[in-house]
């Protein structure tokens, strides 16, 4: 039955490349690129049913998980190997790791799971190679790390094909779409925003393959392909910085003009050499900006502030979320809490677990007895 499927799509991507684009037909072209995602995330659901391949059973720990994704032989066991100090096999030849190997790198004072996968190839999306799992994994990470040879310009954009088919989006946000299923009336459309890229008949000709009757509101200025994306059931949202690995390979200016094009495209980027070492501290500093984890002192009562072993929380996060994750007896229990630092408006301010807290605070939590 898959293939049927993968027959149908393949027909369909024919046809609209095939198509002129223009004017005229933009909504036959919206309406067969909702189809075709359509087909592939009926595609998926049976294929995850039918439940072909193991995956990799890989237990997520620490703070954060980071996968490193780039084609086979690029530096991705030696990066690990000098990041954490795991063994992964190393070897100048194609697919020395057969599988995720993971490791832990200790920074500011976060543990953070580095996940080193098999190398990625074309077709991956496909189900080429290990793709299946390789893409599954990166579909749980915190960040996708995206490594690439500074000899090899167009692996970024290879890397980035094949996570895109699998319905990854690299640094992009859920389209601020409100989709509200109802028995009968079929398609209505209002928007809050003036939609520069799309018309009434189109949003109703691409939702028609997902819906039959519901109320659609447009809450931001999207593209067709975001607003396909808004009705996909796969689509995942992935923060994602690219590593240039070799860069002791090339010369200055070669090396300047690629990374230039890929922040141009805005992507944050690091460039490195894995076996010298040259450029790995301000990768890590850049992991941990990029995960958006910040440090809390804790301070218990009576006693000296810990400042050796902060507690490690993501951005936006609030007292509550510290207590969860200490223990929940401290939000069971919970009084008070009182903080100084960044977030406090005076030098130590008595707050309840919804204050927002900052990176470097110093938090007391105060319980009930």
């Amino acid at each position: 039955m898959g293939s049927l499927i993968d027959d149908q799509i393949k027909k369909i991507e024919d046809e609209i490349f095939n198509t002129q684009k223009n004017k005229a037909t933009e909504h036959h072209i919206g309406k067969l690129k909702a189809k075709i995602a359509r087909l592939k995330d009926e595609s998926e659901k049976r294929k995850s049913q039918g439940g072909k391949g193991k995956g990799f059973s890989i237990k997520k720990t620490g703070d954060a998980t980071v996968g490193i994704i780039g084609f086979p032989s690029i530096g991705k066991s030696t990066l690990l190997n000098q990041l954490t100090g795991a063994s992964s096999k190393i070897g100048d030849y194609d697919f020395t790791t057969l599988d995720a190997i993971p490791g832990v790198m200790k920074y500011k004072g976060a543990d953070i799971q580095l996940l080193d996968l098999p190398g990625l190839i074309q077709g991956a999306s496909e189900g080429k190679g290990r793709g299946r799992e390789i893409l599954s994994a990166v579909r749980n990470v915190d960040l996708a790390m995206l490594m690439i040879d500074a000899q090899h310009s167009d692996h970024l954009q290879l890397i980035q094909h094949e996570l895109h088919g699998a319905g990854l989006r690299l640094n992009q946000k859920n389209p601020d779409v409100v989709v509200t299923k109802k028995g009968q009336g079929g398609i209505t459309v209002n928007s809050t925003v003036h939609l520069s890229q799309l018309t009434e008949e189109l949003i109703k000709s691409i939702a028609s393959e997902f819906v039959i009757n519901a109320d659609i509101i447009i809450r931001e200025n999207i593209s067709e392909d975001q607003l396909i994306d808004s009705f996909s059931n796969n689509r995942v949202y992935v923060p994602a910085l690219v590593v240039i690995n070799k860069k002791d390979l090339v010369d200055a200016k070669t090396l300047n003009i690629m990374k230039l094009s890929i922040q141009n495209k805005k992507m944050p980027v690091v460039t490195i050499s894995a076996t010298t070492g040259e450029g790995l501290q301000h990768l890590q500093e850049e992991i941990f900006t990029q995960l958006h984890l910040i440090r809390i002192y804790m301070k218990p009562v009576g006693k000296q502030t810990d400042y050796k072993k902060p507690l490690i929380l993501r951005q936006n996060a609030t007292v509550e979320d510290a207590c969860r994750k200490l223990h929940r007896d401290f939000q069971r229990k919970f009084r008070y809490a009182s903080v100084s630092g960044p977030s406090a408006k005076h030098d130590v301010q008595k707050v309840g677990l919804d204050h927002v807290l900052q990176d470097e605070d110093v938090l007391t939590i105060v319980t009930w007895r």
